[in-house]
């Protein structure tokens, strides 16, 4: 490390449940490992502390705090970083609206977000925002390619108390649903760079030039996409599927990925819901855009914006009632799919309503057959094919399916989830041009109003770095390997043109398969249910959506899943699972004091971290601890310690215990290091003669209300007290 005073492994603060957790886990690790001479420090990526580094001339001295993710995106490109990363929030524009009056109400001084920026101030407050929400902090620190995988011990317990599946039967009218054409995916262009370049997008139109964007840079080899959705085809096929659904009564969902696709997707998922209230709009549009209505902010806000226009609201009444029945969020609190465009996240909804026989819940409460809309047809045939096969084969037995593993393109901002500053809604008809430095037009289109155009890229040293890791996987394993590119498509034809010759030239060709999304799905598929093993070697977004699907089928979530980020420059990113269900989680504890928020991903993310350690400083305390960690993780399975979903049963506080008392009892038990053995052995005995007081200490925390002081920017004493209620175990721990 360049800093001497960088600490050995940092811990992220981040938001919602794990962060919750953190206040619990962190206390123990710091501990632990401060007796092999780790340190364990924090930097804050949450929303609310991006937030409030974002504005510090806003604030008062005491409120400003260092900007950690700009810190963290330095370090990950050191040889030595290691950081064990939470899941953060992705922001939608509700969320971020939401934490920045939290915040507001706390005292801080932060500007209104202006949904409409008129002056040149507000125009620079809202550029600002805009680069806090979406995926503003994975990109940064995503500076490695993605392995991740079901640990060992974690899918020998799913196996071994397989978690309850849906029933699929062949007549299932749920069905998957996107366009037929003139999507990102039939109208995508993509080239390959010889040397570096640079390019500017414009759009030609009869009234002259506007230019999009300057200055975008790309070494040589980087493969340079482009691509447009139309805004006319997409209302077309969404005011159709919505007549098909009634038709078909089942009901009508959409799937998107409004945070990481933070320009695309909040803008599609705007034209679903006026397609939604199309009647409403061509009435009172006018009334309510001068509202601030903006349906890319979703039905919630809508209603939210019209609740004093007994008029518009009748007239969504009574488009609601002609309309089929849409997929809930919360059939209880009447929260739709298309309230919250952040609320319905494509690589969470859709496996879980796969795993439940594609049954999705109504607004009566019950669930239904499903009509799953998905405009771009990019990656939706995975989901078709995943469906259909389940209708054709019946569900999944969690009990002797074997294993999707991933080897995923990420780093650099690879492909789409990289291209937010090169996404534009067109706003008049013309042509849009990527033109080079030297004057060549690279890509072009001609597009309408209301279109959405975007370019993406992928780097030639990451892509190359994919490929070694899959050819390095392959090797370690054995497994089925498939390369998920699909040579129809513009821009996996340009990385077929990079794996092919890399494969050929390290002799392991044979050893690899290369397939579109639709057959790599079925194949992936036939492969688990024969209990055999497969590896998919996949592009960024389908790297996010089969680390959700596979483990979801095959261990009940994704939480649990070992997620390593190595680091080109050497230094090594572990990922702690999957924070989609976070929100209900700390609703949960708000209200009842529990958290059923499991940590297994920390568990196993913490015992990578200390091994990959005691690795890069020879520190072999570490690798004590690691394998410890092991143990425990071992233990917390073996001995179901993690949990419940019920408030009064055993929750993460509870995991946390267990987990430190099996971690001390390895520790004590160990034989490589004495000196560890004879710290740890009290500890270990003093864990085990407190259980009965930790355990009711613990138990008496929960079933009334808990007050953390916030939201997105809790108090920390207060969290503290909440999380961390047992003073027999904080007097052993410390």
């Amino acid at each position: 490390m360049s800093d001497q005073n960088t600490p050995d492994i940092i811990y992220t603060k981040v938001d919602e449940a794990p962060e919750l957790a953190s206040a619990s886990f962190l206390p123990i690790i710091q501990s632990f490992a401060s007796a092999a001479g780790v340190s364990v420090g924090t930097k804050d990526i949450s929303l609310a502390g991006r937030i409030i580094a974002t504005f510090p001339e806003a604030l008062t001295e005491e409120q400003r705090i260092s900007d950690d993710l700009a810190a963290l995106g330095e370090l990950v490109k050191q040889p030595g970083a290691n950081v064990i990363k939470l899941p953060n929030i992705s922001a939608s524009e509700p969320q971020l609206v939401a934490a920045v009056k939290e915040l507001q109400s706390q005292g801080y001084a932060l500007p209104d977000y202006p949904f409409e920026p008129s002056s040149d101030e507000e125009k620079a407050v809202r550029a600002k925002y805009d680069t806090i929400k979406g995926s503003a902090v994975n990109p940064v620190l995503r500076e490695g390619n993605s392995d991740r995988r079901a640990a060992a011990a974690v899918k020998s317990f799913a196996q071994n108390n397989p978690h309850r599946m849906g029933e699929w039967v062949a007549d299932s009218k749920t069905r998957v649903s996107s366009m037929g054409g003139n999507d990102f995916f039939s109208n995508e262009v993509s080239a390959t760079l010889p040397n570096a370049a640079t390019a500017k997008i414009v759009l030609e139109t009869a009234s002259g030039e506007t230019v999009l964007k300057e200055g975008v840079s790309y070494p040589a080899g980087t493969v340079v996409d482009a691509t447009f959705m139309s805004g006319k085809a997409l209302d077309a096929f969404l005011a159709d599927e919505i007549e098909k659904t009634k038709a078909e009564g089942t009901l009508f969902s959409l799937h998107m990925k409004a945070t990481m696709m933070k320009v695309s997707d909040p803008i599609i998922f705007g034209h679903a819901v006026k397609a939604w209230l199309a009647p409403v709009f061509e009435q009172f549009g006018d009334k309510m855009a001068s509202l601030g209505v903006n349906p890319n902010a979703g039905l919630g806000a809508l209603l939210d914006r019209v609740k004093d226009e007994p008029e518009i609201l009748a007239a969504i009444d009574a488009v609601n009632a002609e309309r089929p029945p849409m997929y809930m969020v919360n059939s209880d609190k009447g929260i739709t799919n298309l309230h919250v465009p952040s609320d319905v996240i494509i690589d969470a909804s859709m496996p879980a309503l796969i795993r439940a026989g594609g049954k999705g819940w109504g607004p009566d409460g019950n669930e239904a057959d499903t009509n799953c809309v998905i405009p771009d047809n990019s990656y939706a045939p995975v989901y078709d094919a995943t469906v259909e096969f389940f209708k054709a084969n019946g569900k999944l037995n969690p009990a002797t399916a074997g294993t999707v593993q991933n080897l995923g393109l990420m780093a650099q901002k690879a492909e789409e989830y990289g291209s937010h500053p090169t996404t534009f809604e067109i706003a008049e008809a013309g042509t849009v041009k990527m033109i080079l430095d030297d004057g060549s037009v690279l890509h072009e289109h001609s597009v309408e109003a209301g279109d959405i155009w975007r370019s993406a890229s992928a780097r030639k040293a990451p892509i190359e770095d994919w490929v070694q890791l899959a050819i390095d996987r392959q090797a370690a394993t054995g497994y089925r390997a498939i390369f998920w590119l699909d040579a129809n498509r513009a821009h996996d034809a340009q990385l077929i043109e990079y794996v092919k010759p890399i494969l050929e030239a390290k002799g392991v060709a044979d050893k690899f398969e290369i397939m579109a999304p639709r057959e790599a799905t079925i194949a992936s598929l036939e492969t688990i249910t024969k209990g055999e093993n497969t590896i998919a070697i996949t592009g960024n977004v389908l790297r996010d959506y089969l680390t959700d699907l596979f483990p979801i089928l095959e261990l009940a979530t994704s939480a649990k899943m070992l997620s390593i980020v190595k680091l080109m420059n050497g230094g090594g990113l572990f990922e702690t699972g999957a924070g989609g269900s976070a929100p209900k989680h700390v609703q949960q504890l708000q209200e009842e004091n529990h958290l059923r928020w499991d940590s297994l991903g920390e568990f196993c993310a913490l015992g990578e971290s200390f091994k990959f350690l005691a690795d890069q400083k020879g520190n072999d305390k570490a690798r004590v601890l690691g394998n410890a960690v092991d143990a425990a993780t071992q233990g917390i399975l073996d001995n179901d310690r993690s949990p419940s979903r019920k408030v009064g049963e055993p929750d993460n506080r509870d995991s946390h215990y267990w987990f430190a008392r099996y971690w001390a009892e390895a520790l004590a038990a160990q034989s490589d290091d004495a000196d560890l053995a004879a710290h740890f052995a009290p500890i270990a005995s003093a864990l085990a003669e407190g259980e009965a007081a930790i355990v009711g200490e613990l138990a008496a925390a929960q079933g009334s209300a808990a007050d953390l002081g916030g939201y997105y920017h809790g108090d920390e004493a207060k969290t503290a007290a909440v999380m961390r209620p047992s003073a027999t175990l904080n007097g052993i721990i410390g």
